[in-house]
């Protein structure tokens, strides 16, 4: 059979002038391209997957095995289409409230619909178990557009409620502490907050009624520490709900510990 049989094939090269072969299709008006391939009839194969799973409705993500020629994030792809009448490029399916994103077909994040915009063009990626995406020339965690840090540790400094690490709907994470060097306790039915500051071992700074308190009593203490001689480039705590007069208020009267005032550069 002669290439020019292969339907939606058509044949390319590398920059060193190795074959390439690009497969594509066209459905419901729109041009979708399925991948490049080092073999003719792999791209062949691939075209002939893509049409069968638009026209065949009972094909769904769960019938993909991985002896197809098809990428399986393509084939989530044009499986939204046909069912949703919109493509989108990263492994998406829309449901009413909510999306799906697929990082394999046995691992599925489940996120608000309010965020399809943002993930539509941002793929996610995933190194062990932290997930990122780039976002201008940065690795950006998934987890920081919740307001959770980059040293926070699940079930101390955030949790999800229904125990699913994997649905990222806002109403399924709860922050627990937002501050560097913050934890929360109950203390005799009441919520307070511990500040703690590491310099060879964790210091106690002392406890607060609010948050706010705690991570501003974390900020006063490394002041403290710098001022003493500690040499170390300690992360500062922004807190955003609080105007500039409020927070010199608090910083003024939090109160520290005198372990911290004793601490001195050895």
């Amino acid at each position: 059979m002669s290439k020019k049989n292969y339907i939606g094939v058509y044949s390319t090269a590398l920059k060193d002038g190795t074959p390439s072969y690009r497969a594509s299709i066209t459905y419901q008006g729109r041009h979708i391209s399925l991948g490049s391939f080092d073999d003719i009839k792999k791209a062949a194969t691939a075209y002939k997957e893509a049409a069968a799973i638009l026209d065949n409705p009972s094909f769904s993500i769960d019938s993909y095995k991985k002896n197809k020629a098809l990428p399986f994030e393509k084939c989530v792809s044009l499986i939204n289409f046909r069912d949703k009448g919109m493509y989108i490029a990263n492994p998406i399916y829309l449901e009413k409230k909510y999306f799906l994103y697929y990082l394999s077909p046995s691992q599925v994040l489940k996120f608000d619909i309010e965020d399809l915009f943002y993930y539509s063009s941002h793929k996610i990626m995933q190194r062990g178990s932290h997930l990122f995406v780039a976002d201008y020339g940065s690795q950006l965690s998934v987890l920081q557009r919740y307001g959770i840090k980059s040293y926070a540790v699940e079930g101390r400094d955030y949790r999800f409620a229904n125990e699913d690490p994997n649905d990222l709907r806002y109403e399924n994470i709860i922050i627990l502490n937002r501050y560097r060097g913050v934890r929360q306790f109950a203390e005799k039915g009441f919520l307070k907050y511990k500040a703690i500051i590491h310099i060879k071992s964790n210091y106690v700074v002392g406890k607060y009624n609010s948050e706010a308190e705690a991570a501003i009593a974390y900020n006063k203490a490394a002041d403290i520490l710098i001022k003493n001689g500690i040499k170390k480039n300690f992360q500062l705590n922004y807190v955003e709900d609080l105007s500039p007069s409020q927070y010199a208020d608090i910083y003024m009267k939090v109160k520290i510990a005198p372990s911290i005032y004793a601490l001195q550069s050895k």
